[in-house]
């Protein structure tokens, strides 16, 4: 099997993974219906999740803001090109690991940046990690932040998301009055597109501003 091929979903304790399928859609329905879902990292020093409430699409090659823009297919982006249900995991500003979940189908370069969870198990293990945070809804309020609690880093970049260690699986759904749409966060380009979506009555996400 290969490093991206996506198995069935699967129920364990940690409940069942969404399936390749459900990434396998337009970007902007994958990104409002992964809040909710929950995200677990497991690794040598153990586990931690925590469930989603801020995210962010981005939708190609055609999209300013998106890392396909200009530079197309490259080291760097060929796992933005992958399966859909594959993690994408980047550094930025020399300190910070993001993570992406690709959709859409394989050699379209589109994926959802996870912006903030609300922290479910480890958070022990995420203080530990995270020793600057000011209180526990720091933790992982932020893309950052959020890897950095998970321990998420480029080992993780190309895995599967329907198996362990990298893995997301249903949570509990929001329903559209619980959800707020509004511009993506921290980009120049594109700046206006209403591609955010956040838990209204969440305190873990990262911004509350509803414009750019």
């Amino acid at each position: 099997m290969t490093r991206n091929a996506a198995p069935p979903a699967r129920r364990s304790r940690l409940g069942e993974a969404l399936p390749a399928s459900f990434f396998n859609r337009e970007t902007e329905i994958v990104s409002r219906e992964l809040l909710g879902a929950v995200l677990t990292c497991r690794t040598p020093d153990g586990l931690a999740s925590g469930r989603i409430v801020e995210t962010e699409a981005y939708l190609g090659e055609h999209d300013p803001a998106c890392h396909a823009a200009g530079a197309g297919l490259t080291e760097r982006t060929r796992w933005l090109y992958g399966a859909p249900g594959t993690a994408y995991v980047y550094f930025i500003y020399g300190m910070h690991w993001c993570f992406n979940a690709v959709t859409r189908e394989h050699g379209h370069p589109s994926a959802v940046l996870v912006r903030a969870l609300e922290p479910i198990d480890g958070v022990a293990l995420m203080r530990r990690r995270r020793t600057k945070a000011r209180s526990d809804r720091d933790l992982t309020s932020g893309p950052g932040k959020l890897c950095a609690a998970l321990g998420i880093g480029p080992q993780h970049n190309g895995l599967t998301l329907q198996r362990p260690p990298l893995l997301i699986t249903r949570g509990k759904p929001y329903g559209d009055d619980e959800v707020v749409t509004a511009p993506r966060i921290g980009v120049s380009k594109a700046a206006d597109w209403p591609l955010r979506w956040f838990v209204r009555e969440s305190e873990f996400v990262s911004v509350r501003r509803t414009r750019g």
